[in-house]
């Protein structure tokens, strides 16, 4: 009986859909905005990230198709922290980290995104959070590795350098 249970519960799980993780993103370096105790780090809620202005852009990838990618602007998340640096380094959860310069925000308009075609990002894919540039709208400066390299997923923190 007890085995019966134990297979019941666990095929049970195992079809439960996998849920996307909280949306938080803690940025340090260069800030003078903090929101911790020992005033280094700006954490940012779900709910925070959630009340920042939405922007999207509908832009292929190499790893996606055509696709609507939802979430705020990366000048908005910097802004919000008092960002006075030149670079930002993004730290993954898969430890993979990527640095890209601060005039990129406004250049391209990019976004840390949070939804694709309005579903949210689960780690599995992309999330939760999505560097996106537009890249169809610069296909010259935003293909190739390079530009591949740009797009940074599983985004868990930045570090304003």
């Amino acid at each position: 009986m007890a085995l019966a249970f134990a297979l019941t519960a666990c095929c049970a799980q195992a079809q439960e859909p996998a849920q996307a993780p909280p949306l938080t993103l803690d940025v340090w370096g260069k800030i003078s905005n903090t929101n911790d105790a020992a005033h280094r780090v700006y954490h940012f809620s779900e709910a925070q990230l959630l009340a920042l202005p939405v922007h999207s852009i509908t832009t292929g990838t190499t790893w996606t198709p055509r696709s609507t990618f939802t979430g705020p602007l990366l000048a908005d998340v910097l802004k919000t922290v008092g960002a006075t640096g030149r670079e930002i380094e993004f730290r993954t959860f898969d430890d993979y980290t990527y640095t890209v310069p601060v005039s990129d925000a406004e250049r391209y308009g990019v976004i840390v995104a949070y939804s694709m075609n309005g579903q949210r990002l689960k780690i599995s894919d992309f999330g939760p959070l999505f560097l996106i540039y537009p890249r169809d709208e610069f296909p010259d400066e935003l293909t190739g590795a390079l530009g591949d390299s740009k797009f940074v997923w599983q985004i868990k923190a930045l570090i304003v350098k």
